[in-house]
């Protein structure tokens, strides 16, 4: 792909992230995509067959960017992942977690067990995992169950981003909340 296929490509997905972001999963049609992006109905063919396959690239890219960063002892790595997911609940522009949900709901429908949403999850266990097995390695953490602590951990974030997007949270909210979650991987000194 040329230079200027890929800008052209990115400059879809980025725009379809808003749209998405705006509309969710399920209204969003591809004369959506084409009036935001303000190209042909064939431009955007050339890129991508559906909103189903610009939606699904979306959340690879997202998967991709999420869990990056590093930090020299598992607590920095694991502040910085948190930190990272705060800032996302917290963003006031409108975020992709009501369409994630709509998909994820629209290919459980359809009988298919995976699909990007699960593995943008999937992906942050296996993080904390990582994370917290360096922690209890350490002596950081604590945890007899890293898959299941990792889980949890998830589990409360998800729940924070479907109430920031519903009933609303505040940045005390998400604190006492992740504070709740990492209570249980505390080493006793």
């Amino acid at each position: 792909m040329s230079d200027k296929a890929a800008k052209k490509r990115q400059y879809i997905l980025d725009t379809a992230k808003t749209v998405f972001s705006d509309k969710g999963f399920k209204s969003v049609t591809m004369k959506d995509i084409v009036e935001a992006c303000d190209i042909s109905r064939g431009g955007l063919y050339i890129y991508f067959d559906g909103t189903e396959s610009i939606f699904e690239e979306i959340i690879r890219e997202e998967s991709g960017n999420a869990f990056k960063g590093s930090g020299k002892s598992a607590g920095d790595k694991l502040a910085f992942f948190l930190n990272e997911q705060k800032k996302q609940i917290l963003s006031k522009e409108k975020s992709l977690a009501v369409a994630l949900y709509e998909y994820m709901f629209f290919k459980h429908e359809n009988g298919e067990d995976s699909n990007p949403a699960t593995d943008l999850f999937k992906t942050g266990v296996l993080t904390l995992e990582k994370i917290i097995s360096e922690g209890v390695e350490s002596g950081e953490f604590y945890a007899d169950d890293v898959k299941r602590a990792a889980l949890n951990v998830m589990y409360i974030i998800e729940g924070l981003k479907i109430a920031a997007e519903t009933v609303g949270v505040t940045q005390e909210d998400i604190e006492e909340g992740l504070i709740f979650a990492l209570s249980s991987l505390i080493a006793d000194e």
